[in-house]
C-alpha cells in the first residue's frame, strides 16, 4: 500500500473512533452524573474512560512483549467497562433525564453496588494504568535500535564466510628439486715429510692458569673459643640449666637452646633427663 492509501486509512479511522467517542461520551457523561459528579466532572467523565483506551491502544502498537500483554489487558478492562456503563445507560431511562436519583443505577441493590463501584473506580484505574503505560512507552527501547549491532556482526561474519568458502584452492607450485652437484673429487696431499724423517715429540705438562690456593693452619681468630664438651659435661650443664623446669617442658629445644649444642645431642639429653625424673 502506498503512502495516500496508508494515510486515507488512517483518516478514516480516526473519524470512526472519533464519532464512537461522541456517541460513547452521551452514556458516560449521565452515568457520571448519576454517580454525583457535577456537570464539569460529567463532561470530563468520558475522557477519563475512552482517553485511556486511546491511550492503550497506541501503547499496544509501541511496545512489545509483556508490556505489550500489559496493555492489551488494559484495553481490554476499559473497553469492557464502558460497554457496561453504556449498556446501563441503555436500559435505565430515568438517566436520559436531568433528574435522576443519585447513586441508582439499576434496581436490584447488588448490582446497583457493583455498577457504582465500577463507575467511580474508572478514574482512579485511568490515573494508575496510564501513569504506568506512559513509563513503558517513554523506556522502550524498540527491537531495531537493540539488534543493530548484532545484524551488523551477524552481517559481516556471514560475509567473511562466504569469502572464505568462495576462494577456490590456489594449485601449489610443483617444487623442483635443484640439481645434485657432482661428487668432487678430494684433493690429493702431497706427503711433504719423507718416511724416513722423524719429528721429535717433547710431551709439555699442561699449565693451569687458575692459582692454587695456599694451605695451611688455620689461624687462631677463626676457630671457635669454646672448647668441644663431653657427654658428661653437656649432661651436667643440662641439670643445672634445666633444674627448676618441669617435666612437660623438657624439650630438645628448649635444651639445646639452654647448652648451646647440636638438635641430635639436645634430644638425647631431653630423654636423660626425663628418665632421671622418672627415676626420681
Amino acid at each position: 500500500m502506498n503512502r495516500l492509501g496508508k494515510g486515507l486509512l488512517v483518516a478514516a479511522l480516526v473519524g470512526v473512533v472519533a464519532m464512537a467517542f461522541r456517541v460513547s461520551w452521551n452514556a458516560l457523561r449521565d452515568v457520571a452524573r448519576a454517580t454525583g459528579a457535577d456537570s464539569t466532572a460529567a463532561t470530563l467523565y468520558p475522557f477519563v474512560v475512552d482517553g485511556l483506551m486511546a491511550l492503550a491502544l497506541v501503547a499496544t502498537l509501541v511496545l512489545t512483549g509483556d508490556a505489550r500483554r500489559f496493555a492489551l489487558r488494559v484495553l481490554a478492562a476499559y473497553t469492557l467497562a464502558s460497554l457496561v456503563l453504556n449498556y446501563v445507560h441503555g436500559l435505565v431511562p430515568e438517566l436520559h433525564s436531568e433528574v435522576v436519583d443519585w447513586g441508582r443505577l439499576a434496581d436490584w441493590d447488588p448490582a446497583n453496588w457493583a455498577l457504582v463501584l465500577l463507575a467511580t473506580s474508572l478514574p482512579v484505574g485511568s490515573i494508575y494504568f496510564g501513569s504506568d503505560l506512559v513509563a513503558k512507552v517513554l523506556h522502550h527501547r524498540p527491537i531495531e535500535t537493540r539488534t543493530d549491532s548484532a545484524k551488523l556482526e551477524e552481517s559481516t561474519e556471514t560475509v567473511v564466510k562466504r569469502s572464505t568458502a568462495d576462494l577456490g584452492e590456489s594449485t601449489p607450485t610443483p617444487i623442483t628439486p635443484a640439481p645434485v652437484p657432482a661428487a668432487l673429487e678430494a684433493p690429493r696431499v702431497v706427503d711433504l715429510v719423507k718416511p724416513t724423517d722423524r719429528v721429535p715429540v717433547v710431551a709439555m705438562a699442561a699449565e693451569s692458569a687458575r692459582p692454587r690456593r695456599a694451605t695451611g693452619r688455620v689461624p687462631d681468630a677463626a676457630r671457635s673459643s669454646r672448647p668441644a664438651r663431653t657427654a658428661e659435661q653437656l649432661l651436667t650443664e643440662a641439670r643445672s640449666a634445666t633444674a627448676d623446669w618441669p617435666v612437660k617442658e623438657l624439650t630438645a629445644e628448649g635444651i639445646r637452646r639452654a647448652v648451646r649444642t647440636s638438635p641430635v645431642k639436645a634430644r638425647e639429653l631431653r630423654e636423660t633427663l626425663r628418665a632421671e625424673r622418672a627415676a626420681a
